[in-house]
C-alpha cells in the first residue's frame, strides 16, 4: 500500500524524521501536477514548482520507502564548480548556478559542507597540456577563483601529493546529498505538497471515460497506477527517474532513445588512521580517448576518504554489489546496439576496469601515481554507486541534459527528464528551475 511521507526536522535541523501515513487516509488522490521520483533533482523540482504555484496540488510518487535511496543517496558528496564542461552547454551553465545556489541554500537551512577545493592534477608531461585546456576552459565557464600550480605549491596543499602541475578549483565542496534532498523534501511538504513512498509507477495512460459534468474527470484526465493496482488521477506529470528514466518514457508512449545504461562505481575507504594524507578533492587529468574521469581522492563529510571510483557494467540497474544480477536489465543492456558500440570502441579501457574491478592492488597502483604513500594495507574495500548513463543507438554518451515529451493525450502531458548527468546533485537548484519553465511553457500552468 502506498503511504504518504511526512517529515519534521530532527534535532538542530540535522535531518528529518519520516513518519509514514496510510495511502487510503491521504486527504487527496487527483494531483494538478505529480513528480515521479524523489531522487535530488525531482525533489528540487516539486519544490520549485510548488514555491510557484502555491495553490496547484502536486504530489511526488517514489518507488521506494524513502527519498533519494538511489543515485542521490550514493554518490561522491562532490560540489563541483563547473570546471570540465562544454563551454554554452546547459551542464556547464547549470553546474556553475547549481553550486552556487547549493552553498546558498545549505547556508540558510543549516546544512553542513566544507569548501576544501580540489586540485586537478598532471603526474605527465603530456597530460599538461590538456591540463591548461581546462584551465581555459574553466575561465570560459565562469569557474570562481581557478589557477594553475606547480609542484611546490601543490605540496603546500596535499602535502602527501607529488605532481607536475594542478589546476586549483578552491570553489570545490563536499556535503552528504542525501540529507540535502530530504530537506528539499521538507521544504515541499511543509509547502502543502505530498510525498507517497512505496508507489512505483508501472503504467499511464488516459481515463478511459471521463463525464462531461465531472470536474474532475476534465481536470485530472490522466490516470497513474502502480504495480499494486493503486490509482491516481494527475493533470501532468513531471517524471525524474534517473535509473528508470528510459522505461517510464516507453510506458507513456515516448520515445525509448536515449536508453540508460548501469554503470557501477566501486569506492575503496582509506583507513581512518590514513586519512590524514588527504585534505582535499584530488582529481587526475581526464583522458579524452575514455568515458569516465578516472580515479580520485574525495574527503567526505563523516571524515572518511574515498578512493575511486572505477567504472563496470552493472548487470542490475539498481546492483550495488559486485555479484548483483537481474535478468531483465541485463537483457536490456547487452541487447542494445548502443552499448556494443561503445564498448569496441574503449575495450582496453573496460579490460582494465573489469581488472580493476576485481583487483585491490591495481586500484592502489593508480592512487600511488598521486600519493606514493598509499598501500594496498591502508585501504578497505567501501561503497558502490550506480550511475544512470544515457548513451545514443550510435554508442555516445548522452553528455547534456535532455528534457523529452510526446504526442497524443497522454505524452503531451507529460514532461521527461531523461538524462540528468552528474553533476545533476550539484545542480539541482538550477535545473529545478528549468524543469519548472519547460513544466510551465508544456502545460501552461
Amino acid at each position: 500500500m502506498a503511504a504518504a511521507l511526512r517529515g519534521r526536522a530532527g534535532p538542530g535541523g540535522a535531518g528529518p524524521l519520516w513518519r509514514l501515513q496510510s495511502r487510503r487516509s491521504s486527504p487527496r488522490s487527483s494531483f494538478d501536477v505529480a513528480v515521479v521520483g524523489a531522487g535530488i533533482v525531482g525533489l528540487a523540482a516539486a519544490r520549485e514548482l510548488i514555491q510557484r504555484h502555491p495553490s496547484l496540488a502536486l504530489a511526488v510518487l517514489e518507488k521506494e520507502q524513502e527519498p533519494a535511496h538511489h543515485q542521490s543517496g550514493h554518490n561522491s558528496g562532490v560540489i563541483h564548480s563547473g570546471i570540465y564542461y562544454t563551454p554554452g552547454s546547459l551542464k556547464a551553465k547549470l553546474c556553475v548556478q547549481g553550486a552556487a545556489l547549493c552553498y546558498k541554500y545549505c547556508d540558510q537551512k543549516g546544512i553542513p559542507y566544507k569548501q576544501c577545493g580540489k586540485l586537478i592534477v598532471a603526474v605527465e608531461q603530456d597530460e599538461i597540456p590538456r591540463l591548461k585546456a581546462l584551465y581555459e576552459r574553466g575561465l570560459q565557464n565562469n569557474v570562481p577563483g581557478l589557477k594553475l600550480i606547480g609542484a611546490k605549491e601543490i605540496q603546500e596543499k596535499e602535502p602527501f601529493c607529488r605532481g607536475l602541475m594542478a589546476l586549483d578549483s578552491p570553489y570545490t565542496g563536499i556535503v552528504d546529498y542525501k540529507q540535502v534532498a530530504q530537506s528539499y523534501a521538507r521544504d515541499f511538504q511543509e509547502a502543502g505538497g505530498t510525498i507517497l513512498t512505496d508507489f512505483e509507477v508501472t503504467n499511464m495512460e488516459m481515463a478511459k471515460e471521463s463525464s462531461p459534468e465531472s470536474e474532475d474527470g476534465l481536470k485530472y484526465p490522466v490516470i497513474v497506477r502502480n504495480k499494486k493496482g493503486e490509482e491516481l488521477s494527475c493533470g501532468h506529470i513531471v517524471t525524474c527517474a534517473g535509473l528508470h528514466s528510459d522505461r517510464l518514457s516507453r510506458i507513456s508512449g515516448c520515445s525509448p532513445e536515449p536508453r540508460i545504461v548501469p554503470f557501477r562505481g566501486d569506492y575503496l575507504v582509506l583507513k581512518p588512521e590514513k586519512s590524514y594524507l588527504v585534505k582535499g578533492n584530488i582529481y587526475p587529468v581526464p583522458n579524452p580517448r575514455f568515458p569516465f574521469l578516472g580515479f580520485h581522492f574525495t574527503p567526505r563529510m563523516d571524515g572518511s576518504v574515498w578512493l575511486g571510483p572505477n567504472a563496470v557494467l552493472a548487470f542490475k540497474r539498481e546492483g550495488y554489489k559486485l555479484l548483483d544480477f537481474s535478468p531483465g536489465d541485463f537483457l536490456d543492456a547487452v541487447t542494445y546496439s548502443g552499448l556494443w558500440k561503445l564498448v569496441l570502441r574503449n575495450v582496453s579501457y573496460g579490460l582494465g576496469e573489469l581488472y580493476r574491478a576485481f583487483s585491490l592492488s591495481a586500484q592502489v597502483r593508480q592512487l600511488q601515481k598521486f600519493i606514493p604513500e598509499v598501500t594496498t594495507n591502508d585501504v578497505l574495500r567501501g561503497p558502490s554507486g550506480v550511475r544512470a548513463q544515457a548513451l545514443d543507438s550510435e554508442g555516445n554518451l548522452v553528455d547534456d541534459f535532455v528534457f523529452d515529451g510526446g504526442t497524443g493525450e497522454v505524452g503531451s502531458r507529460i514532461l521527461h527528464v531523461r538524462n540528468a548527468p552528474s553533476p545533476a546533485a550539484t545542480s539541482s537548484l538550477a535545473i529545478a528551475r528549468t524543469i519548472a519553465d519547460e513544466a510551465e511553457r508544456r502545460f501552461q500552468l
